[in-house]
């Protein structure tokens, strides 16, 4: 748990900016969703990419080029056997960029070997084995606007990013099952961005849904548009025991005390989404607010929320010892990349998440395990 204040930002003035750095990703992302090419095509652009990071040593350039094409058979046999669907072509690229640039350093043989082949067994296990492990971490809080005694057991996920039913669907149905909570809450982004209009996809979605359930209810948010785009969510969500809140608040009861349960849409725009939050803040009563970046954490704070439960972050997904998260996609950096932070009053909680980025980037998850949360919300005196 991370006590700090970080200062209100107005990103009206250079959004402009802010718009073209996302434009930039979206170039990116269709750099990196070309058409997979020929596998002979394929195959020879690896072995020239094993030559060139070899500087042209032919045993090296060897080596290289056989470990490169054992990360296209390790990404190829994912989706083979249910694991993810992101294409071997695009993430094999992806991995033989770091592989070149130890490559081309000019170490001996052998310490360039070792490097390449721990580089073998982290891809083998941030695809294969950590993005299917998922953790529960157990939060508690407590308020005197909330009754004394029995808590309240809120569960928290968010980023499903679904493609298929993989195991780590079908283990979250499990335990939001086993762990029996009495509210359940979604804090956004339901689809891989790769699938957003794939229907296999939406039935998948709507297979972990409609098996979710609590007491006093499921309620979700949409998260950001790309993999949540609203006519898409609009036909998916029909019919399903759940509620979408829509720039709307619901009172709940538990233990004779009211809860409000707020939830807004997410526009990445903080100075737009703060204007329905004010609204809808009552700070008579204890308020979880769902939302889905952590990027208006220091406008809750103000308005006087409670509790606001977020993800986007992915927690970077790819972690490195003692810096932590590569990116975040958080307009403050990494103030909020991931866990438990409290900010003048506001208990802020950015999940991993659940699923993975989507387009041609590995579907890979390192120090960054997917995750749940099970909040007990207890009353305490003044």
């Amino acid at each position: 748990m991370t006590t700090r204040h970080v200062r209100r930002r107005d990103f009206s003035g250079h959004w402009a900016f802010t718009e073209t750095t996302r434009h930039g990703f979206r170039l990116g992302r269709r750099l990196l969703e070309w058409r997979p090419v020929p596998l002979p095509v394929f195959f020879l652009l690896v072995a020239l990419l094993g030559w060139i990071g070899a500087r042209g040593r032919w045993v090296p350039g060897l080596i290289l080029g056989i470990l490169i094409a054992i990360d296209y058979a390790m990404l190829a046999l994912l989706p083979r056997l249910g694991r993810s669907f992101g294409s071997p072509q695009h993430g094999t690229l992806f991995l033989a960029v770091p592989r070149v640039a130890v490559a081309s350093l000019p170490l001996p043989l052998w310490i360039a070997g070792s490097l390449q082949l721990i580089g073998s067994a982290l891809v083998f296990y941030g695809t294969w084995i950590e993005p299917h492990r998922i953790g529960v971490s157990r939060e508690r809080l407590a308020s005197s606007k909330l009754a004394p005694g029995q808590p309240l057991r809120v569960l928290h996920f968010g980023d499903l990013h679904v493609e298929r039913i993989t195991p780590r669907e079908r283990q979250l149905v499990d335990l939001v099952d086993s762990l029996r909570p009495d509210l359940v809450v979604f804090s956004g982004d339901f689809l891989n961005v790769s699938y957003v209009h794939d229907r296999a996809a939406w039935a998948a979605c709507r297979w972990v849904l409609e098996r979710l359930a609590a007491p006093l209810g499921v309620f979700v948010v949409a998260g950001s548009s790309a993999s949540d785009p609203e006519p898409v969510l609009v036909e998916m969500l029909a019919g399903l025991p759940l509620t979408w809140l829509r720039e709307q608040r619901v009172t709940l009861e538990h233990g004779g005390k009211e809860i409000d349960l707020i939830g807004v849409g997410c526009t990445h725009r903080p100075f737009v989404d703060r204007h329905p939050l004010e609204s809808l803040v009552r700070r008579d009563r204890f308020t979880i607010f769902l939302y889905h970046s952590p990027d208006l954490a220091p406008d809750a704070a103000e308005l006087g929320v409670d509790l606001m439960l977020s993800g986007h972050t992915h927690g970077g997904q790819v972690r490195l010892p003692w810096f932590g998260a590569l990116a975040t996609s958080s307009l403050y950096g990494k103030a909020f990349e991931m866990g438990r932070y409290e900010q003048e009053g506001l208990t802020l909680y950015v999940t991993r998440g659940l699923g993975l980025e989507g387009s041609g980037v590995p579907r890979i998850r390192f120090l960054c395990p997917p995750e749940i949360t099970l909040w007990d919300l207890n009353g305490a005196s003044s």
